[in-house]
C-alpha cells in the first residue's frame, strides 16, 4: 500500500496515472489530495475516483472561488473562475447594508463572495435543488445569510419584495441539444436542473427577467451571468422587462454578465456608456 506523500515528494505512480487521465496540473491535484487524505487508503480512493473523471472539486469536498473556500457536495454545480466577474461587477453595485439575493445559488458561492468584506449586508440565497440547498447552507449561514428551497422567486421571504438591492443569477444557460458537448466533469457529475437552459438556453432567463422588476428596489440591479454568444438576447430580457439594461464582459476570465437597473424614477438618471467596461 503507497504511502502518503509528503510535501514535495510525488510517487511517480500517483502523478502519473493523473497526467495519463488528463490532468494538466497533476502535481497540484497531487498535493491537495495529500492534504485532504487521512490514510494511505483514502489517497488511492481519491486518485481513483479522480482517474475514473470525477470532478477534483467533490474529491477534496471545496473549491476555490474569488479566495474563498467553498463547500462542494457531489452532483452541485461547482463554482467556475468566470463566475468572479459577476462578484467584481455586484461588489461595485452593492449598498452599504444593501439586500444581496443569490438566485439559482447552487453553493451559495457568489452571495457568499459579494458579502464578504461587507461590515453589513443581508444575504438570501434561492435553489430549486435539494442536495444544493443543503450544500449551500453550509457556505452560506456561517456568514450569516439565509437559504430557502424553492423554484426561482417562490423560494424568497415576501418581505423583500421590492427591497433587493443586488439579485445575482448563475442560472442554467446552455441550450438543451448541447449539454453533451459539455466536459465530461459537468455534464455527467452535475445535476441536469444546473446545466439545462432549455431550447435556446435562455428558459430561466426569461423568468427571471420578467420578475426581477418586482424584487428589485428602486436602483437596484440584476445581474445575470450568459454567454458572449447569448449576452444580446439576455440583455433584451432585461431591457423588455422594463429595466435599463447593458452587457460586461471580462476578457481575462472569459465572464459575461447582462446587468438591469432598475429606474429611481420614470425616467433613466444614468448614462449607462459612461460605465466602466460597459462591453
Amino acid at each position: 500500500m503507497p504511502t502518503i506523500f509528503t510535501q514535495g515528494e510525488f510517487p511517480i505512480d500517483i502523478v502519473t496515472r493523473l497526467r495519463a487521465a488528463g490532468c494538466v496540473f497533476a502535481e497540484d491535484e497531487a498535493a491537495l489530495f495529500q492534504e485532504a487524505a487521512t490514510s494511505p487508503h483514502d489517497l488511492v480512493s481519491m486518485v481513483d475516483r479522480r482517474v475514473a473523471g470525477e470532478p477534483l472539486e467533490y474529491i477534496v469536498g471545496w473549491a476555490e472561488f474569488r479566495g474563498l473556500r467553498i463547500a462542494v457536495e457531489p452532483g452541485v454545480f461547482v463554482p467556475r473562475r468566470r463566475t468572479e466577474f459577476m462578484v467584481e461587477r455586484a461588489s461595485a453595485l452593492v449598498s452599504p447594508g444593501g439586500v444581496i439575493v443569490d438566485l439559482c445559488c447552487g453553493t451559495g458561492a457568489i452571495g457568499v463572495a459579494v458579502a464578504t468584506g461587507m461590515s453589513e449586508f443581508k444575504l438570501y440565497a434561492g435553489e430549486i435543488d435539494p442536495v444544493a440547498v443543503r450544500c449551500a447552507r453550509r457556505n452560506v449561514e456561517p456568514v450569516g445569510g439565509q437559504v430557502f428551497e424553492g423554484d426561482l422567486y417562490d423560494a424568497l421571504p415576501t418581505e423583500i419584495r421590492g427591497r433587493v438591492d443586488v439579485l445575482l443569477v448563475n442560472a442554467p444557460y446552455v441550450p438543451t441539444d448541447e449539454i453533451g458537448m459539455m466536459p465530461p466533469e459537468a455534464r455527467d457529475h452535475e445535476a441536469w436542473v444546473a446545466l439545462d437552459g432549455g431550447t435556446d438556453g435562455l428558459d430561466v432567463h426569461r423568468r427571471v427577467a420578467a420578475g426581477a422588476p418586482a424584487w428589485l428596489r428602486p436602483g437596484g440591479h440584476a445581474l445575470i451571468e450568459t454567454s458572449v454568444r447569448q449576452a444580446a438576447s439576455t440583455e433584451r430580457l432585461l431591457t423588455d422587462a422594463g429595466l435599463t439594461a447593458w452587457v460586461e464582459h471580462s476578457e481575462e476570465v472569459d465572464g459575461t454578465v447582462a446587468i438591469g437597473r432598475h429606474a429611481v424614477s420614470s425616467a433613466y438618471d444614468g448614462d449607462p456608456s459612461a460605465r466602466r467596461g460597459r462591453w
